[in-house]
């Protein structure tokens, strides 16, 4: 199938930033809808202010492109939010962009990301509509896939749910990991592998390319998680990252003492530090074993990049563009 003209709502995001960056290479016509402007200053002529919870702007974006393609990525996706109501874009943004799509005799495919947070960490789902969330995002997303499932939307759509994704233009968390490495102070829970389903954008950007040409019969009303397969292990990824950057070797620490290290992480964001180092969340995640079924290499082909050249490719872009962003 062809890709002639695609709507990327969040396209101003570190997902976004590539996938538009992706179409652009190919010379495929695109616009990105999100209320933000592009991180990328070259992207400054695609984007189109637009605020996901104003269907008529939402209706404006897509009568201006006629899309062929939709990849809806747009959403607030950190975990700062206290209720439900914190992500309502993330459901509601998700219904304009479903009532904009309907009727559309240009619409080919439309994409929804989702989040792979809809269940907590280490539970894997029976099912696409299992759902386990332990977070008010996660449980955002629950009622965005449940309303485009049971929308009735007249043309081919897909769920996808990314998983930690890494990689050129990323932020917080897995920005950190690498800034972390690269400054020496990154230490690994003593005696623990801990395997993860990772991806690398440029492969994630891979597989939703392959998810809007490829037959229809193979994805319509479909989930499926972004990942690399196989998946990483995080001691080995960090001693890659480490190597690229030339860093300190990678200390390791006994659980017990990062328990006391990621609880005083929790005292300090409970005074107001939005993102500290460490955290009981951030702690039981790395401590949990990640590990999701991946068939998307049978639909979408092999990925791209082999993980040195992503850390190489992902080293080279953090010396290119500096610090990391501060977050508020």
């Amino acid at each position: 199938m062809s890709v002639h003209r695609v709507l990327v709502t969040g396209g101003s995001g570190f997902v976004g930033i590539n996938l538009v960056q992706h179409f652009l290479d190919q010379g495929v016509e695109v616009v990105n809808a999100d209320v933000r402007p592009s991180r990328n200053p070259a992207h400054a002529s695609v984007w189109r202010e637009t605020d996901l919870l104003d269907g008529a702007a939402v209706r404006a974006v897509v009568d201006e492109l006629d899309p062929t393609h939709i990849v809806h990525l747009g959403a607030r996706t950190d975990l700062r939010g206290t209720t439900l109501a914190d992500y309502a874009v993330n459901y509601d943004g998700t219904r304009t962009v479903v009532d904009a799509a309907r009727g559309r005799s240009s619409l080919e495919r439309v994409v929804f990301a989702s989040t792979r947070l809809v269940c907590r960490i280490g539970y894997i789902p029976r099912s696409d509509d299992d759902y386990a969330a332990t977070t008010p995002y996660g449980e955002s997303k629950i009622e965005a896939e449940k309303l485009v499932r049971a929308s009735g939307l007249d043309v081919p759509w897909v769920i996808v749910r990314p998983t930690s994704i890494w990689g050129p233009w990323f932020e917080i968390p897995y920005r950190t990991f690498f800034d972390t490495i690269r400054k020496g102070r990154y230490v690994h829970p003593r005696g623990r592998q801990i395997r993860k389903s990772f991806g690398y954008v440029g492969n994630s950007v891979h597989q939703l390319d392959g998810l809007l040409r490829c037959d229809a019969d193979l994805v319509h009303g479909k989930t499926f998680y972004l990942a690399d397969d196989p998946p990483i292990e995080v001691l080995d990824m960090a001693q890659r990252i480490r190597r690229a950057f030339g860093a300190p070797p990678v200390r390791s620490v006994p659980v017990p003492v990062l328990r006391v290290l990621a609880k005083a992480g929790d005292a300090a964001r409970a005074a107001g530090w939005a993102e500290p180092p460490l955290t009981s969340f951030r702690l039981d995640n790395l401590l949990t074993e990640m590990v999701f079924d991946v068939p998307l290499q049978e639909i979408t082909g092999p990925p791209p990049h082999r993980l040195d050249d992503a850390i190489a490719e992902t080293v080279r872009w953090i010396e290119t563009h500096g610090s990391a962003p501060s977050a508020h």
